[in-house]
C-alpha cells in the first residue's frame, strides 16, 4: 500500500510487509517544511546523517553527532503525519558495543518519536541488530558503500564487484537473519542488487543499486538540485532549485542597490488604512 492511501504513518513491520510488493518510496528530510512537502509522497522518511554534508557543509558524515540528529529529527517529526520516521545512529554511536547501541538508540527513539533507526554495517553488526530488535528497536539496515566506513573502503566506490559480490551477499543475509525489518542497499552493480533482492526476506532500498529493489531512497537536496558540490552518478535532479535560489537571491540584491524593492506596496503608512 503506498504512503498515499494511509491516514496514519505505518510501522516498520507494515514497510517489511511491502517486500515484493509496490516499490517503497522513501527520501530524506532534515527540516520540517521538507518534511510537509514529502509526507503524503513516502513510505518513509529518512533523517539521514547527509546532513552533515547537505546542511552543515562538512566533508563527510562523519562529524555529525547525536545531537545533531536529535535536534533535526525532532524538526522533521513535527512535519509527519502519514510517512513513518527513520532515523540514522551517527558514526561512533553504536559500534562499540550492543549495549552502546542500545542506549542510543533508544535515546533517539525517546526524544524525537522515531520509529526506527538506521546503521551501517553487514556481518559484523548483525550481533549488534539483533540485541537491538530484541529490546523493541526496530532496525533499518545498511550495506555496500558505508559512508561512515569511507576512510576504510577507500573512497565512495562501487561495492560489491567481483570477489566483492559474496561478502555483500552474505552481508544482506546477516542483517536479515538478525532481525533488520529493511535493507539499504548502497551504490552496487544492478545484477547484485537484484540478486540480494531475490534471496532475502526483508525489502531492499535501494540508492545507486537499479531499479530492482524493493523500493528507492534519494537525499532530497540532491533530486531538487539544491546541493551542488557534487552529483552522484545515480541522482537524477527532478528539478534544479538551487539555480533557481542563485537567481532569486541575485534579482533580490539587485533591486536593493538599485532601490527597486522594497516598493511602495512592501510598506507602511503612517496611519492604518480604514
Amino acid at each position: 500500500m503506498s504512503a498515499t492511501a494511509r491516514k496514519t504513518a505505518p510501522l516498520p513491520d507494515d514497510i517489511r510487509a511491502m517486500k515484493g510488493r509496490a516499490p517503497i518510496v522513501s527520501l530524506t528530510a532534515y527540516t520540517t517544511p521538507m518534511a510537509r512537502m514529502m509526507d503524503a509522497h513516502c513510505d518513509f522518511v529518512l533523517v539521514g546523517d547527509s546532513l552533515g554534508m547537505v546542511v552543515h557543509g562538512l566533508p563527510s558524515t562523519l562529524g555529525v553527532t547525536m545531537e545533531m540528529m536529535i535536534l533535526h529529527g525532532k524538526a522533521v517529526a513535527r512535519g509527519l503525519t502519514r510517512a513513518m520516521l527513520v532515523i540514522d545512529m551517527p558514526f561512533g554511536s553504536y559500534e562499540e558495543s550492543p549495549a552502546q547501541a542500545f542506549r542510543n538508540a533508544a535515546k533517539i527513539m525517546a526524544e524525537t518519536g522515531a520509529a526506527a533507526v538506521k546503521l551501517e554495517g553487514g556481518q559484523h553488526m548483525a550481533e549488534t541488530i539483533a540485541f537491538l530488535v530484541a529490546r523493541g528497536v526496530p532496525v533499518m539496515a545498511h550495506i555496500g558503500l558505508t559512508p561512515q566506513s569511507v576512510n576504510t573502503l577507500g573512497g565512495y566506490k562501487v561495492q560489491g564487484r567481483g570477489a566483492g559480490a559474496e561478502r555483500l551477499l552474505a552481508d544482506a543475509r546477516a542483517v536479515s537473519d538478525a532481525g533488520a525489518f529493511s535493507v539499504v542497499l548502497e551504490k552496487l552493480p544492478s545484477a547484485l542488487a537484484d540478486r540480494i533482492t531475490a534471496e532475502i526476506a526483508i525489502p531492499t532500498i535501494g540508492i545507486g543499486a537499479g531499479a530492482g529493489c524493493d523500493g528507492q531512497i534519494l537525499v532530497v537536496d540532491d533530486m531538487l538540485g539544491l546541493f551542488t558540490a557534487f552529483k552522484p552518478k545515480f541522482v537524477k535532479r527532478y528539478a534544479e532549485l538551487g539555480e533557481a535560489g542563485e537567481a532569486a537571491i541575485a534579482a533580490f540584491a539587485s533591486e536593493v542597490r538599485a532601490r527597486a524593492f522594497p516598493a511602495p506596496e512592501h510598506g507602511f503608512a503612517e496611519e492604518a488604512p480604514r
